[in-house]
């Protein structure tokens, strides 16, 4: 029997959460030591999936599959397409920067007379997420993918709610208020998603009999299955309902922000750089593949809303007062650019929105944790409590306007090529739509450019003329982020080449193909 990489690549970080949170209490060190190796140990195992993957093999590889509830027909079942090895490629990538950027976020402070923040809970969490986000990525099987769908909620609300920010402008006391709050909209908003899908998962079994995808999509596909045209409308909007809770899409999207600026850095770049992506996902895995007459009857409606997300989610943007809520309302009409691709039905869309995912996860990542940093250094993360920060730490800020500049999709920078083939694909089945989104490009260079004016530019202000520049753990953290948006600027190829396989298969699926030009190129 050959080896089980996929299930090793989702156990390892789970054995690994277990092992942390069993490190004794005085052993705090050793505890965050423990989860970076054991992150570094799946991205090793994540890369050799990532090698052994052949984008033009069988749809599905390094495919496993055991009897799990033989009375419901559910199955163990895993496999990874294009789209999901580099998903699954990303969540590994950007584990151990998380961990090595919240390397002091948990350690314990002294209230009164208790201890706040157990420090190995804090690492063993993250990994926890990681396992079953990795898990969710690789599960073909529809009832195992929805365990761990929700599963993931669990650890996610006490990283928000019992390690979130320190910084806030009213005190400790309303920050835990505020945390509290962020951890259940979270964690309500995601569970009404979840129990709505469930609905949606038992309906399918009943009209389909089993629980495997790739059973029930080939059955879809040579007529053994004949699913009435209501009945699939209304499946789909219960796995669709749950996945753009999750991704969020707006008029879903009202945790993102709250959460996000009541977490950590590293747990927000956790959230909407890992865990979001899990929507966006199972949007291309599950609802174009299982349903594919009502993606394309709901696609009008959905376009709708992404361009809502895309310029709803920059103006409010570039209205924040607080560093992180920018970011989070950034991502929110990040994510409605992802879902414009997905639903234009168009190859290039959907290989730019795949692109896009991976994207904007690192561009997300670098930014957030050095926006990390710098509110580490000042203890606020108010816009207006900065001033002048590239006079005194010039490679914080000069890493801030990298983050920044990938944000808005500057040319050269990984996210533009992702953006600009999201829009192609637009443009060619949904011109009006494609147009107005472009509004989202301008909104983002304004909120962008102004949010490094207003920190990093002008005179110095007192409370930041002391503040030290990177330090050399923060430096392996950002540096190679930083490069691999300068590498994938220019170079995206190694990425499109597994992903674009995938999704002619996608497109196969929902029986599209991609719209002829209406000139003629010249001979």
């Amino acid at each position: 029997m050959s080896f089980p990489l996929l299930t090793a690549t989702a156990v390892l970080p789970a054995i690994g959460a277990i092992a942390t949170a069993a490190v004794p209490a005085a052993q705090r060190t050793a505890a965050k030591w423990l989860a970076l190796v054991v992150s570094l140990g799946t991205l090793g195992l994540a890369i050799t999936t990532l090698v052994r993957f052949d984008p033009d093999g069988d749809r599905y590889q390094l495919t496993e599959s055991h009897a799990w509830i033989a009375e419901f027909g559910v199955r163990y079942e895993l496999g990874v397409d294009g789209i999901a090895v580099a998903l699954l490629a990303l969540t590994a990538l950007l584990i151990p920067f998380i961990i090595l950027a919240g390397w002091h976020d948990a350690d314990p402070l002294e209230t009164g007379s208790k201890r706040w923040r157990p420090t190995q809970g804090f690492f063993a969490l993250i990994l926890a997420v990681e396992a079953m986000v990795i898990i969710s990525f690789e599960a073909t099987d529809v009832f195992l993918f929805y365990i761990f769908f929700e599963a993931m909620l669990i650890p996610m609300y006490f990283l928000i709610g019992g390690f979130g920010d320190r910084a806030h402008e009213h005190g400790e006391k309303a920050a835990s208020t505020q945390r509290s709050y962020a951890a259940v909209k979270f964690l309500l908003y995601n569970l009404v998603g979840g129990l709505i899908m469930l609905a949606a998962v038992i309906g399918l079994y009943v009209v389909a009999g089993n629980f495997s995808l790739q059973e029930i999509a080939e059955a879809r596909a040579n007529g053994s299955l004949d699913m009435a045209t209501n009945t699939e409308r209304w499946l789909f909007l219960g796995f669709f309902f749950a996945f753009a809770v999750k991704a969020p899409l707006w008029p879903l999207h009202t945790w993102l922000p709250n959460a996000m600026g009541e977490a950590t850095a590293p747990v927000a770049v956790l959230i909407t750089a890992v865990v979001d992506k899990v929507g966006t996902f199972a949007m291309l895995r599950f609802c174009l593949q299982l349903f594919p007459e009502a993606s394309k009857w709901a696609t009008p409606a959905i376009l709708v809303l992404a361009l809502i997300s895309i310029i709803y989610g920059a103006l409010l943007a570039v209205g924040q007062r607080d560093i992180k809520r920018l970011v989070a309302y950034a991502s929110i009409s990040h994510f409605g650019f992802i879902i414009m691709g997905i639903f234009a039905m168009t190859s290039q869309g959907q290989s730019g929105a795949t692109l896009y995912m991976v994207n904007h996860g690192i561009s997300t990542a670098a930014l957030m944790l050095v926006a990390g940093f710098l509110i580490s250094r000042r203890g606020s993360r108010l816009i207006a409590d900065y001033g002048g920060v590239q006079k005194v730490a010039p490679v914080l800020a000069g890493t801030f306007l990298i983050g920044g500049l990938a944000t808005l999709s500057l040319p050269g920078l990984a996210p533009f090529v992702s953006e600009f083939l999201v829009l192609v694909g637009t443009f060619a089945r949904y011109p009006v739509i494609g147009i107005i989104a472009t509004f989202g490009i301008v909104l983002a260079a304004l909120y962008t450019l102004v949010l490094y004016q207003r920190t990093m530019t002008g005179p110095v202000k007192p409370e930041v003329a002391a503040m030290p520049d990177l330090r050399v753990r923060e430096l392996v953290v950002v540096a190679p982020l930083v490069a691999l948006l300068i590498v994938l600027g220019v170079y995206p190829k190694p990425v499109t080449d597994i992903v674009n396989p995938a999704v002619k298969q996608t497109m196969s699926d929902v029986e599209q193909k991609d719209p002829q030009p209406e000139v003629e190129a010249a001979k």
